[in-house]
C-alpha cells in the first residue's frame, strides 16, 4: 500500500478500511489518579496514545524553570483581572522546586509529545471511539481538542530531533515524574525476598512482598476506621511474620482485648491488667532500662503526664523533682508507696499531688503499687487492658512500652510489638515523644512496631507525632472518614487518591479490605486478602472477626 492510498480528512486519517482519529490535549491536570491510563485506554476500546519525548538538557532546563519562576511572580506583583493568586503562588513555588531537582540530577525536564488515537474501521466507529475517549479524558481534568485539517502533522512518524511539523498543543514540557505517569508498563509490585505477603494489587492482582527487616526502619502503621478490617490485618501480618522469622518474639498492647485469643492460639500467653489475680507489672522497677536509674526517672515522668495531663506547670516541677529524688536515694526497686513518701512536705501542689496519687495506694490504680509478680518471659506475649479504664490507658500503655523496650533491649532478636489504639499515646505530648524515639531506636535491636489506630491525624498535631509517621516503612490506609487535606499533603496522596480511601470497600461488602500502600515513593493500591486456613484460623481466635468474610472469600 502506498501513501497515495491514504485519505486525509478534516478529522480522520483513512486507509483502506482503517480510520485513525487522532486527539491532542490542549492542557494537562495538575495531577491524576494511579492506574488513571486505565480508564483512558481500557482494552475494551480501540484507543492507543502515542508519545514522543526529547530531553531538556540541563542549563536549558533550568534557564526555562527560571523564566516560568519569574514570570509568574511578576503577575503576582502586578494582576491581571480575575488573575487567581493562589495558582501564581503554586507556580512559582513548584518552578522553583523544580529547578533546583533538575540542578541537583534528581528530576529532568522533558519536551514530550502527546497523541491519543482512535483506530478502527468505519468512520462513524472511529469518531465514537473518540468521543468516548476525550470524555474520559475530560472527567479526569484533561482538556482534548481535535485536530481539524491537522491530522496529518499529528500523525506523522517522528523526527529523532523533533524538527518535523506538529500541530499546536501537540508539545508539552514535563518533569520526568510527570512523564513516568503516562507509562502503564511499569510494574509497582514489590517482592521483597523473605518479605511476607501484604496483598494483591488492585489492579492486576499481582501479589506485593515487605520485609521489614530489609530496612532502615522496622515499623510499619495501619490506619482505619471501625470495621474496616485493621485489626484482621494486623494479626495476619503478625501470623505470617512468625512463619517466615521462626525466632521472632511477638508481643501485642491490646486496648480494647481482641487479640488475647489469638495470642493464646499461637502458644503465648494474655496478661490481663484489670483481673486484680492475675498479677502486677511494677511500673517503677528500674529493670527496664538496664538499672539506668535517671533515664527511668524520666519514663515515669512520661507516663505520670499521660495519666494526669491537666497537671500544672508548678505541680509538674514539684513530681519531677519527686521522681529524680525516688531513683536517687530511694529503695533499688520503688513503688508508688515511695513515691509518695518522696513527695515534699507541706500544701499546695503536694497536697494535690498526694490526692492524685492516692489512686495507687486505694483506687483503681492500687494493682500497679507493689513489685512485679508475674512472668512476662513468655512469646508470643499480649497485655489485655481490656476493662481499664479509659483515662488510664494512656498511662498503661506508656508504662508497657517501656517495659516492652527493655525486652526488646534483652532480646536481641527480630522483635515485633503490635500497638493497637497507638492514638493514646499520640495525644499527650510526652507520649508521643517516648513513642517517637522508641521507633527511631528499635531498629538497632532488630525490632519494630506495627501501629494501629484509626486516624493519622492524630499523630499529625505534634512534632513528636509527624517525627513517628515519617520514621515508618510502610503505612497502610484502609477505608477512612476522611482524608483531611493535613494528612493528604503529609503523605503526598493525590486528590483522587484521598477521594478514594472513604469509599475503600469493607469486608463486610466484598469479603476483605481495600487499602492503599505508601512505601517509600510508591502508593499501591492493595486488596488485603487471607487464604482459607489464615481465615479460619484468625476467624476463629480474633474477638473481632472481618464482619461479612468467610472461608469462599480466601485465596
Amino acid at each position: 500500500m502506498t501513501d497515495r492510498e491514504i485519505r486525509v480528512e478534516p478529522t480522520l486519517q483513512v486507509r483502506g478500511a482503517g480510520c485513525r482519529a487522532p486527539l491532542l490535549v490542549e492542557r494537562l491536570p495538575s495531577e491524576v489518579a494511579f492506574g488513571f491510563l486505565e480508564k483512558v485506554l481500557p482494552t475494551t476500546e480501540p484507543v492507543e496514545l502515542v508519545l514522543q519525548l526529547l530531553p531538556v538538557p540541563t542549563d536549558r532546563a533550568v534557564e526555562l524553570l527560571e523564566r516560568a519562576r519569574t514570570v509568574a511572580a511578576a503577575e503576582m506583583t502586578a494582576p491581571a483581572p480575575g488573575a487567581e493568586t493562589s495558582r501564581l503562588e503554586a507556580e512559582q513555588e513548584s518552578a522553583h522546586d523544580l529547578a533546583r531537582a533538575v540542578a541537583r540530577r534528581v528530576q529532568e525536564l522533558w519536551r514530550v509529545g502527546i497523541v491519543f488515537e482512535a483506530r478502527t474501521a468505519g468512520r462513524a466507529r472511529v469518531a465514537r471511539a473518540r468521543s468516548r475517549l476525550a470524555d474520559r479524558l475530560t472527567s479526569l481534568g484533561f482538556r482534548p481538542r481535535v485536530p481539524t485539517y491537522e491530522v496529518s502533522d499529528a500523525v506523522r512518524p517522528p523526527e529523532f530531533d523533533g524538527s518535523e511539523s506538529r500541530p499546536r498543543s501537540f508539545w508539552h514540557t514535563l518533569p520526568t515524574d510527570a512523564v513516568a505517569a503516562f507509562f502503564p508498563f511499569g510494574d509497582e509490585s514489590l517482592l521483597e525476598p523473605n518479605g511476607i505477603l501484604i496483598g494483591l494489587a488492585l489492579a492486576d492482582a499481582s501479589p506485593v512482598f515487605l520485609n521489614r527487616w530489609d530496612h532502615a526502619s522496622h515499623s510499619w502503621g495501619l490506619f482505619g476506621t471501625t470495621g474496616s478490617g485493621k485489626s484482621f490485618a494486623a494479626a495476619l501480618f503478625a501470623l505470617r511474620t512468625r512463619w517466615t522469622t521462626p525466632d521472632l518474639d511477638l508481643v501485642v498492647l491490646d486496648p480494647l482485648g481482641e487479640f488475647g485469643s489469638l495470642v493464646e492460639r499461637m502458644g503465648g500467653r494474655v496478661l490481663r491488667l484489670a483481673d486484680p489475680t492475675a498479677g502486677r507489672v511494677n511500673p517503677l522497677d528500674p529493670v527496664t532500662t538496664s538499672g539506668d536509674r535517671v533515664e527511668k526517672s524520666a519514663r515515669v515522668v512520661t507516663a505520670l503526664r499521660a495519666l494526669y495531663p491537666s497537671l500544672r506547670d508548678e505541680e509538674g516541677a514539684v513530681l519531677d523533682a519527686a521522681v529524680r529524688r525516688l531513683y536517687e536515694d530511694g529503695p533499688a526497686v520503688p513503688t508508688f508507696d515511695d513515691l509518695m513518701a518522696a513527695l515534699p512536705p507541706g500544701g499546695g501542689s503536694s497536697d494535690r499531688l498526694r490526692v492524685l496519687l492516692d489512686v495507687f495506694r486505694s483506687g483503681s490504680l492500687a494493682g500497679a503499687n507493689g513489685p512485679t509478680t508475674v512472668r512476662t518471659d513468655a512469646s508470643p506475649l499480649c497485655f489485655d487492658l481490656s476493662g481499664v479504664p479509659d483515662e488510664h490507658l494512656g498511662f498503661h500503655l506508656t508504662y508497657l512500652l517501656d517495659w516492652v523496650y527493655g525486652r526488646i533491649r534483652d532480646h536481641g532478636g527480630p522483635t515485633l510489638v503490635l500497638l493497637d489504639e497507638a492514638h493514646l499515646l499520640a495525644r499527650h505530648p510526652a507520649a508521643a515523644e517516648f513513642l517517637d524515639r522508641t521507633v527511631r531506636h528499635i531498629r538497632h535491636f532488630r525490632a519494630g512496631l506495627l501501629l494501629l489506630s484509626q486516624n493519622p491525624d492524630d499523630f499529625l498535631t505534634t512534632p513528636s507525632g509527624r517525627s513517628t509517621l515519617r520514621n515508618l516503612y510502610a503505612t497502610g490506609f484502609l477505608h477512612l472518614g476522611e482524608v483531611s487535606e493535613a494528612a493528604r499533603t503529609f503523605f503526598g496522596l493525590t486528590a483522587a487518591e484521598a477521594a478514594w480511601l472513604p469509599r475503600a470497600r469493607l469486608p463486610r461488602a466484598v469479603g476483605y479490605s481495600e487499602s492503599l500502600w505508601r512505601v517509600g515513593e510508591l502508593h499501591l493500591p492493595l486488596a488485603l486478602v487471607a487464604s482459607t486456613p489464615e481465615y479460619e484460623f484468625l476467624s476463629s481466635a480474633l474477638a473481632v472477626r472481618p464482619a461479612g468474610s468467610g472461608p469462599e472469600d480466601g485465596l
